[in-house]
């Protein structure tokens, strides 16, 4: 009769009920750490299978043998499982382990309280439960072998079977998927992980292809990386927003494992990227993985989610950074072990861990910021190239509609007149051409379009006086006017300069004198000494003057401004110091804020009170007692 199977733990059980609950926080990170005991089995598939009660890991590895020492080795928890070359990689395919600490094991406790594990190698089975509350005698609970059965193998292989889970996974598949594939972003027809859910069979596909199909640049480091250059949007400027580049190499020096120092070089491997847009994506919240982030894998296995907290200086654009850096010298066996217990980070003072950080802080985040606003920039461009030619578009259709209105409209009263014969009433005549007029006005209803489109102020200046233009054109936006209104070619808000690449006379043209469209517009000259020397303010104001704009004088340095500027109406008077800063008189002040006032109110936006001008006013220049 065969001697029954005896499972002992090699630990003080009361660690079980320390550690199991607190060990993971994630059910992602549990889950991860069966897998990648399967990936170190040589399984070429692990099942995740959700039943309401039940979450089973399953795999098709190489299993356990009690009788070969498997098992033993299996409860020898806390035993480092590799400490050379000779035993890190696996039997069968030669994979570089995932697996170290040996603790492993006990993140299914942080799950449930009771875990089944079955397993079954050259036809012997074996199983027990694993459980957080376990006697001083160390003894597991034999399963019987009627009961070590199997969902999806038939020969080698191991199940984990999580009882009453207290976590659970996503009810989407696509967020399950999106979950896995961060933990383990490599997955080939080597390794293929399933999800089973009821009888659907998932399999958990490579991703990182799409994710950079979303990308508006990418920073790839290393040959295997290259290829992902591929997948970048046909439609963006790969020779600007594409960079491929060798792995990156950084020599450090550390103590090994046996406490002697030793050259050591971390070779970072892998991609960066920036999104298009963050529309729609999760970037805070409770939710598993954020999908901005750069994570960090050592031997195929995620180490540590996200070091963007670490490395970045909560910039707004870091929202937009995405990446997976692969570093295998933090797994190196004859070095000494650097990851948390939790396999949920690194220790911190590490030599490796700290020259990664540093390279990504100092180089790679900056660069990749850095493409990132150019694409921002050829973006803005290529919008307003589009809406200035549409613009231009709707001007020309709009003055084919006033012909065509003219022409049918004058023809009409022709034909009506006509009919009265000699004796003309020329009170009939008048309301002839009036009603020509009315029905045909439907002819001109792209004008209100053409008016929303027309930007509302001009801030006409010379370089020189730019100090005194940017007051101006903030106590504008405190007044509620957006930048996109404002036509300020020396602003520091891309939005109100002239579109890139477009000549700025050319776009003047087209806001004073060739447009169909009679909205409102004002122009507020900053004059100075400095006009005189400059022939585009002096176009400008050329220009107001023949199209009869409205316009408002800010002057300064002492300069009389003169016609045909409207030199009737008072003008605001700045002061500017030998230093360039800039002061006004309580008089002055408050004429600058009645004309900003009067200028919003004309043009409907809602200015803020006087009071509340004069105290901003303040905040902008010195307003003298």
């Amino acid at each position: 009769m065969a001697r029954e199977k005896e499972y002992k733990l090699s630990i003080d059980p009361r660690i079980l009920e320390l550690l199991g609950p607190s060990l993971y926080t994630n059910i992602y990170y549990v889950l991860a750490e069966l897998i990648a005991n399967a990936y170190d089995a040589d399984a070429q598939n692990v099942y995740i299978i959700e039943h309401p009660d039940e979450i089973v890991v399953e795999d098709d590895g190489h299993g356990m043998s009690y009788n070969n020492g498997d098992i033993k080795k299996y409860l020898d928890v806390a035993k480092e499982s590799r400490t050379s070359d000779k035993d890190s990689q696996t039997p069968l395919f030669k994979r570089k382990k995932m697996g170290r600490k040996g603790v492993g094991k006990l993140a299914a406790l942080s799950v449930s309280e009771n875990v089944y594990i079955r397993t079954i190698r050259d036809g012997e089975k074996s199983g027990f439960i694993l459980s957080r509350h376990v006697d001083d005698s160390h003894m597991l609970t034999p399963l019987p072998e009627k009961e070590i059965i199997f969902e999806r193998i038939a020969n080698n292989g191991t199940s984990v079977s999580m009882k009453n889970p207290q976590y659970s996974l996503n009810k989407t598949i696509d967020s399950i998927k999106r979950n896995f594939i961060k933990i383990f972003p490599l997955l080939d027809s080597d390794f293929q992980i399933h999800v089973v859910k009821g009888t659907k069979d998932y399999l958990i596909e490579r991703n990182d292809e799409e994710i950079v199909k979303e990308l508006s640049s990418l920073i790839t480091l290393g040959a295997e990386y290259k290829r992902l250059g591929n997948f970048l949007d046909s439609k963006i400027d790969k020779t600007k927003l594409l960079k491929s580049r060798a792995n990156k190499c950084i020599p450090i020096k550390m103590l090994d494992r046996h406490q002697r120092e030793v050259d050591c070089t971390v070779s970072i491997e892998g991609w960066v990227g920036a999104y298009k847009s963050t529309t729609g994506r999760k970037v805070g919240g409770v939710i598993d993985f954020p999908d901005n982030y750069i994570s960090l894998y050592a031997n195929k296995k995620m180490g540590e989610f996200n070091i963007l907290p670490l490395v970045g200086e909560n910039r707004l654009q870091e929202v937009f950074v995405v990446g997976q850096l692969h570093v295998d010298v933090f797994e190196d066996s004859n070095l000494p072990d650097m990851a948390l217990s939790n396999r949920q980070g690194y220790k911190y003072d590490d030599p490796r861990y700290q020259a990664v950080l540093n390279y990504v802080k100092k180089d790679l985040l900056l660069e990749i910021l850095g493409l990132r606003t150019a694409y921002a920039k050829m973006q803005k461009k290529d919008k307003d190239a589009r809406k200035n030619q549409q613009m231009i578009n709707q001007e020309k259709e709009f003055r084919q509609k006033v012909d065509k209105f003219r022409k049918e409209t004058s023809e009409e009263a022709a034909k009506e007149i006509k009919k009265l014969g000699k004796s003309i009433d020329s009170d009939k005549v008048e309301r002839i051409i009036s009603d020509s007029l009315n029905r045909n006005s439907h002819s001109l209803g792209i004008k209100p379009h053409l008016d929303s489109q027309k930007k509302k102020i001009l801030i006409s200046h010379t370089s020189k006086d730019k100090a005194l233009a940017d007051v101006i054109f903030n106590v504008l936006k405190f007044n509620g006017v957006p930048a996109e209104e404002i036509i300020y070619s020396s602003s520091d808000d891309e939005n109100s300069r002239i579109p890139d690449g477009q000549n700025i006379f050319d776009y003047l043209r087209n806001f004073f004198v060739e447009s169909y469209s009679d909205a409102k517009i004002w122009v507020i000259f900053v004059t100075s000494e400095n006009i005189q020397e400059s022939w585009g303010t002096m176009s400008e104001i050329g220009a107001a003057w023949i199209t009869k704009k409205e316009h408002r004088i800010f002057n300064t340095r002492g300069f009389v401004p003169k016609k045909p500027l409207n030199v009737d109406l008072t003008w605001v008077e700045i002061k500017r110091g030998e230093d360039e800063s800039l002061s006004v008189d309580k008089v002055n002040a408050d004429e600058f804020c009645v004309k900003i006032r009067h200028i919003c109110s004309s043009l409907d936006f809602i200015p803020k009170s006087k009071q509340e001008n004069m105290s901003y006013l303040k905040k902008q220049i010195d307003v003298e007692d």
